[in-house]
């Protein structure tokens, strides 16, 4: 079965590596790191490395504090952090700079696998959330590399796609691999598709150990400030095609009650601010965009937010958050992120990415769902209009969050065996290395 799969992968290749070529017309930053998706790319000297891997922008950002906190421990491995996503690359080096290397994950061909392990050398693979890649988990299995999937989470949908598929991922799991489950539902159903009981951990949820400290809160007050302290002020954050026209509906009807009201709108993927703006132009919205750099003047009805980067400072910024990716069949985004800023959160229907957080918030009343743009509409005149409200529900997502922290702690527990032992010279290491192809 993994031959045939393996076949398949060399034949979507040239089709993925073509489409990047495509977008980098339009982006130049997609042309970066090109030789990174092949498995070239700088090779580590020295100490074997940690290599955790985190697919996009959210697992990225989940995957900081674990980041962080094995930098602290173990500081004399070398760190590197790979993603699938321009907007991952961005997140990884903004929030670490040199500190670690940052790099595209391979496709996944046997020769693209083993060129990269080459060259980074790892002593321990983490692999963030559900990032199951076969040549890549079976050359960790034939090097020796151990390999955690970390706050792993499983769909009971997926359960059905991966059955499918019989011994291919079945046969994925090796004795070396250890299963960090959110649940115990993600967890049982990991061991469905043929994780070892024994090797499965609950660990809870990564993404409540974000950190987002005094700074992130001073950067709000001051964007604030700078917006007009005294303007009702709502932000709508990675939003997805199909969901900018609704919350500009919604905000529409808001505007009707509330004619200061301020939009910050900010779409999930870069690519996609020009589309955005001109939207916002044909649709004749008084616009001002973020990258301008210059504060809204109080005819602006709308900030666009075409930068990346400060979607927590403006979440911290604003009266009330819809997050986005849930309007429209995407399944929903970090719904923790403003409501750990003591910020009200809205979501709508699809929240697929993270549903058992989004019934934690809604069901202890840390958040509102609405349906459409006429009930996003509503649920804003009513939180504008009553600011003690607001910081009830606030306060009610910030002790969510609080409470459910310790994952990264339980994170590194799990991890310690595998890296307290003597680590192997550099010499040792160059030599495994150059046993590759």
């Amino acid at each position: 079965m993994r031959r045939l799969y393996t076949l398949l992968i060399y034949c979507a290749v040239p089709f993925a590596f073509a489409a990047v070529l495509w977008r980098g017309l339009r982006e130049r930053a997609y042309w970066q790191g090109l030789g990174e998706r092949f498995g070239w790319g700088r090779r580590l000297s020295g100490a074997p490395s940690i290599w955790l891997h985190a697919v996009s922008l959210g697992e990225m950002s989940a995957a900081a504090p674990l980041v962080r906190a094995l930098r602290l421990r173990y500081p004399d491995y070398p760190v590197v952090l790979t993603t699938a996503t321009l907007t991952g690359r961005a997140r990884a080096r903004s929030a670490f700079d040199a500190a670690v290397d940052v790099r595209f994950l391979p496709y996944d061909t046997p020769g693209a696998v083993a060129r990269f392990l080459n060259r980074v050398g790892p002593r321990l693979a983490i692999i963030m959330e559900t990032e199951l890649w076969p040549n890549l988990f079976a050359e960790c299995e034939r090097r020796g590399v151990p390999l955690m999937l970390a706050s792993a989470r499983l769909s009971a949908k997926s359960v059905s796609r991966y059955r499918r598929f019989g011994n291919l991922f079945r046969g994925m799991f090796s004795a070396s691999s250890l299963i960090a489950a959110q649940t115990v539902e993600d967890a049982q159903r990991f061991v469905a598709i043929g994780a070892e009981s024994a090797r499965t951990r609950v660990v809870g949820n990564i993404k409540f150990d974000l950190e987002l400290g005094a700074e992130v809160a001073k950067r709000g007050h001051a964007l604030r400030a700078s917006f007009g302290s005294e303007r009702p002020t709502w932000i709508a954050g990675s939003t997805h095609a199909g969901e900018e026209e609704q919350v500009l509906a919604a905000h529409e009807e808001l505007l009707a009650g509330r004619p200061d009201a301020l939009l910050l709108l900010v779409p999930r993927n870069p690519e996609r601010f020009e589309a955005v703006a001109e939207l916002l132009s044909r649709r004749g919205w008084r616009f001002a965009r973020r990258s301008v750099g210059r504060a809204p003047d109080p005819g602006t009805q709308v900030m666009l937010v075409d930068t990346v980067g400060e979607l927590a400072a403006l979440y911290a910024s604003a009266d009330a958050a819809f997050v986005g990716g849930s309007l429209v069949p995407i399944g929903g985004h970090n719904l923790l992120e403003p409501a750990a800023l003591g910020i009200p959160v809205l979501t709508g229907p699809y929240d697929a990415n993270g549903r058992d957080i989004a019934r934690l918030l809604l069901q202890q009343g840390a958040a509102l769902q609405v349906a459409d743009a006429r009930q996003l509409a509503a649920a804003l005149m009513q939180w504008l209009a009553d600011p003690a409200e607001r910081r009830r529900v606030g306060a009610i997502g910030r002790r969510i969050v609080e409470s459910n922290r310790g994952s990264v702690e339980r994170l590194l527990e799990l991890i310690e065996p595998w890296l307290q032992g003597p680590r192997p010279s550099p010499a040792a290491t160059a030599a495994s290395r150059a046993a590759g192809c």
